[in-house]
């Protein structure tokens, strides 16, 4: 592209970017900006000081605030941060992309350059739904299909997968003889269902999973009993070298999601190393996994037994060409800064072509008659 422009990405303050460990949004976030600088853009990343990155970095505070020193208020320091892009900063963008989701909404309304936003989440809450119903009119990008089903009826300017670079994953036809369960120990990602199907298989399963404090009962009371039993191998969180190792190394991927996840990282992760993905069918998994071609896609406790048992069907080189072809870094970038392009020409011809818009009142955004607000 010949056109040079001048981009604002602003990531979350909780994890460096890229992460050091678990944090998907902040690694697409790195893998953004460094194709963006790549191709010539002169690229402003607002993220926490210990980043890595080729562009220009705003550093808001010294370090992540999840590894950091409790010393900051994540949503202070966000909004800080959000009023130096909007104020004082203004006039340096053409385009502002933000990964923040709704936080970003209110600054983003009279801004003078457009921004876009990249949806990281899941959707499906009430309180969500109402929030971007009343600014309906922002450019939203979705990273699945499936994303958008709790709010179709908002102005969704396109769907982006997520990519890597090629070379972040090494691609390995002989695997060793363990499946993996990669991700967090939480209720909704289901390493127990994982760990049970392994049990019931008898196959070895490696589990490399970081522990919230929110999800800490739910490891006690679910997980550890199941960490005793031989089969299961606690590896711990790991770094992005030790992932690396981890995936190319296993016969699949075991991913018992039981929630709509937006995206889901891991199995493109997993696909880059040539390993096949057993994953419930619910979400993103049925546009990212292909049954019977890159994996499996369950929907019953038979289901995932017989994909353990029927796994070295899977081919795990075509596994790495559905990588290459759909979820490269490079597609990644050449769709955003083609929706960039085309978000231009549309703002600085808005205030000439279309009305003022005002939001919904909020009581029909919550689904509430007018007076009904709580009275004391």
């Amino acid at each position: 592209m010949n056109t040079q422009l001048r981009i604002a990405q602003i990531a979350p303050l909780i994890e460096r970017v890229p992460p050091k460990k678990y944090g998907g949004t902040e690694r697409v976030v790195y893998h953004l900006t460094e194709g963006l600088v790549a191709r010539g853009h002169d690229v402003t990343l607002f993220a926490s000081g210990d980043s890595i990155t080729s562009a220009r970095l705003i550093a808001p505070v010294r370090e992540g605030l999840r590894l950091g020193r409790k010393e900051h208020s994540p949503l202070i320091t966000t909004m800080l941060m959000l009023a130096q892009v909007y104020g004082e900063m203004a006039d340096e963008f053409d385009i502002i992309h933000s990964h923040l989701e709704y936080v970003t909404f209110p600054f983003a309304v009279h801004a003078k350059a457009p921004t876009v936003f990249t949806m990281h989440g899941r959707l499906d809450i009430d309180d969500y739904a109402a929030i971007l119903r009343r600014y309906r009119h922002l450019p939203l990008v979705s990273i699945s299909d499936n994303q958008r089903s709790p709010v179709p009826d908002i102005n969704w300017v396109g769907t982006i997968y997520h990519g890597y670079p090629p070379s972040s994953f090494d691609y390995n036809l002989h695997p060793d003889d363990y499946f993996l369960y990669l991700g967090r120990f939480s209720e909704e990602k289901r390493p127990d269902q994982a760990m049970m199907l392994a049990i019931a298989c008898g196959v070895r399963l490696k589990v490399a999973a970081k522990i919230d404090p929110v999800d800490r009962e739910y490891f006690d009371q679910r997980i550890k009993p199941l960490l005793q039993h031989p089969l299961v191998e606690y590896v711990g969180e790991v770094d992005e070298c030790r992932k690396r190792e981890l995936l190319k190394n296993a016969r699949a991927l075991l991913n018992t999601i039981d929630w709509p996840e937006p995206f889901g990282l891991v199995m493109i992760e997993a696909l880059a190393s040539g390993t096949p993905v057993i994953v419930r069918g619910c979400g993103s998994a049925p546009e990212i996994i292909t049954g019977g071609k890159t994996g499996f896609v369950c929907n019953s406790r038979m289901d995932f037994i017989n994909a353990i048992r029927e796994i070295d069907t899977i081919s795990r080189s075509r596994c790495r060409q559905e990588f290459l072809e759909r979820f490269s870094a490079d597609a990644m970038v050449r769709s955003y800064e083609s929706l960039y392009m085309d978000l231009l020409p549309d703002r600085r011809l808005e205030s000439v072509l279309q009305p003022e818009r005002r939001p919904e009142p909020l009581h029909r955004l919550l689904g509430r008659p007018a007076g009904a607000a709580d009275r004391s």
